[in-house]
């Protein structure tokens, strides 16, 4: 069987915005880490990054998710005002939806009985609201603010207290419960605030904002003690969290620096600088950080605007680790294996980012060297086993990959037109764009192909080339080293061609169309093996046979996958929902019994397959 239910899910990496704070959360034990990242909130586990949980019932973009204390429920938000509470212990059901604001939920806070929640953001009517959990009731009113909230805090001791801070520069204090308005202290920050907390024993508060600036509260109070750290941060401060002992606290900033302070004395106990020394890319902006409590190794978890999750142990100069993955729609998907190497999955993103995987450990590692700026269209490893990746996107440039060192090559090819596609076979590479398939040798450009119609696919095998076009017909062609002679045509159906795919051996190609169906013809003479396939209701993205041929799975913007046997072309498996938004790429991993997806929710699933032959 093909379960719905994920054998590994690889997360995608938190969404990040310039000049915004992106909060983390970590459970009360310290063991998973949650965060939003486009329409969902994942839940990865902190000593096994590989091992995650999605939760995809938002409708919008997500913002912020937060561990309840008590560790059965996470509350997440998104950018339409809309907050849901869930279980994250059983089965994700979805316990509870309230409508906060009118606009995006910045960040939420649960007092220390996990029953009550403050959420906040930018509204028009209001910026925030305390609500109970189970039934959404009002518990207290969050007034005295005059643009929207970037950060909450709620005491989690008797008497309750809450913080409320944002763009007015102004820091809140709230008694309760339920909450009510008690101070607003105008006078402290002189530009945005985008951090507060409580100490976990609820004797001090600290702010961080856009001014580098920290200061301390009386957190029973509100009463100001004093600021620390003048002049020690040279960016906006985004993020603050405590320690488990409530003596000391980390900030993150975009001077691209991770701090340990003693709250006490005010001084700096250790500091992190990530990215290469010297440089001043915005990527290493620090824009999030969270202390994880009821750990004993006093790791610190930060998070890069690139998406990268840094490890920080305390005492040690460098990060113990970084989890690198995608931040937008994964668009293209391949499998590779060099020489000496074990299998690696492949995937390029929207943005042009392109990362390995290693099979094994669900790793990723972003490709280095002068990467695409744009969506990656296509990636398409060679047959001749060279351990190179070929890959196409919308900057219209072609670029290889060395699988082994995986950092980009020198090859860097400008394409005439926006490329759709692309493939390898013995020893050339063959472009579709919207111009015609452009022919390339070791980066070399030394020919072109124009069919009748607009390309939209293509496949190789060998010395033999698929080329398929909007019209929906198909034309087997023969490889040379500067043209494409074309040898057999196929009238497929109806709908242009969306997906193409040679068996192993090269006699069968399966063709993908953009109403859903999977047709399969013989090479030799163009005849049709089966079009019973039709179960998809959307464009075909991406199809993949199995080692043995018998097999081939298809993916589709239905977000569903099938697996089809050509045996018994009558049976089929299925997941439904495998990608939120859409599948946009399938491959069979080594062993022919499991199959890697990726999405538009910039996550790579990996799947068993059991119960067809």
């Amino acid at each position: 069987m093909l379960t719905g239910l994920a054998e590994s899910i690889w997360a995608a990496s938190p969404s990040t915005t310039r000049g915004q704070p992106t909060h983390l959360s970590s459970d009360a034990k310290g063991e998973r880490l949650a965060y939003a990242s486009g329409k969902s909130i994942f839940l990865r586990s902190i000593d096994n990054p590989a091992i995650a949980r999605q939760y995809t019932e938002h409708k919008a973009q997500t913002t912020v998710a937060r561990f309840s204390p008590s560790g059965f429920y996470v509350a997440s938000g998104d950018a339409t005002g809309l907050v849901r509470v869930w279980d994250c212990v059983g089965e994700g059901i979805t316990k509870g939806e309230y409508s906060i604001v009118n606009g995006r939920i910045n960040d939420l806070a649960w007092d220390g009985d996990s029953q009550r929640i403050i959420a906040v953001g930018d509204g028009k009517q209001r910026y925030g609201h305390c609500i109970t959990w189970d039934s959404g009731n009002t518990v207290g009113e969050i007034y005295g603010h005059t643009q929207q909230i970037n950060s909450v805090s709620i005491r989690q001791q008797r008497p309750l207290r809450a913080a409320a801070a944002g763009d007015d520069k102004n820091l809140v204090f709230y008694h309760g419960a339920p909450f009510k308005f008690n101070t607003g202290i105008k006078d402290k920050h002189t530009n945005y605030i985008y951090g507060v907390g409580f100490s976990p024993d609820g004797s001090t508060l600290v702010s961080v904002g856009a001014d580098r600036k920290i200061w301390l509260y009386d957190g029973k109070t509100g009463e100001p003690k004093g600021q620390i750290g003048e002049g020690e941060h040279k960016g906006s401060i985004f993020s603050v969290s405590w320690s488990k002992d409530s003596k000391k606290f980390v900030t993150a900033s975009a001077d691209r620096t991770v701090k340990i302070w003693d709250a006490e004395a005010g001084k700096i106990c250790q500091s992190w600088t990530l990215g290469e020394e010297g440089s001043s890319n915005v990527r290493d902006q620090q824009v999030g950080v969270v202390w994880p409590s009821g750990r004993s190794d006093n790791l610190l978890i930060s998070l890069s605007l690139s998406g990268n999750l840094n490890y920080l142990v305390e005492g040690t100069p460098e990060p113990r680790q970084v989890i690198q993955g995608h931040q937008k729609s994964i668009t293209s998907l391949t499998a590779s294996r060099a020489e000496g190497k074990d299998e690696t999955l492949w995937t390029g993103s929207f943005d042009g980012r392109v990362c390995s995987w290693d099979v094994s450990t669900g790793s990723a590692e972003e490709a280095d060297g002068d990467c695409h700026s744009a969506y990656v269209a296509g990636l398409a490893p060679t047959q001749e086993g060279t351990g190179r990746i070929y890959s196409v996107a919308w900057d219209d440039t072609l670029r290889s990959v060395d699988v082994g060192a995986r950092t980009y090559s020198g090859i860097k090819s400008k394409l005439s037109g926006q490329p759709k596609s692309v493939a390898a076979g013995d020893s050339t590479v063959l472009v579709g764009t919207s111009e015609g398939v452009e022919i390339y040798k070791d980066g070399k450009k030394t020919g072109d192909f124009k069919p009748k119609s607009t390309v939209t696919a293509v496949a190789a095998h060998g010395n033999v080339a698929a080329v398929g076009c909007e019209d929906s017909s198909v034309q087997i062609c023969e490889i040379s080293n500067s043209s494409l002679s074309p040898k057999t045509d196929i009238k497929a159906s109806r709908n242009p061609v969306s997906a193409l795919a040679f068996s192993p051996n090269g006699s069968l190609l399966a063709i993908g169309d953009s109403r859903g169906r999977v047709l399969v013809y013989k090479v030799a003479d163009g005849s049709l093996v089966t079009d019973r396939w039709t179960a998809h209701t959307a464009r075909i993205t991406s199809i993949a046979w199995n080692g043995s041929g018998t097999l081939l799975a298809s993916g589709s913007l239905d977000t569903n996958i099938f697996v089809w046997s050509l045996a018994n072309p009558g049976d089929w498996l299925q997941v439904s929902n495998a990608h939120k938004e859409g599948v946009n790429g399938v491959a069979w991993l080594a062993g022919g019994s499991r199959i890697a997806s990726a999405g538009a929710d910039a996550a790579v699933k990996v799947w068993k397959v059991e119960g067809l032959e």
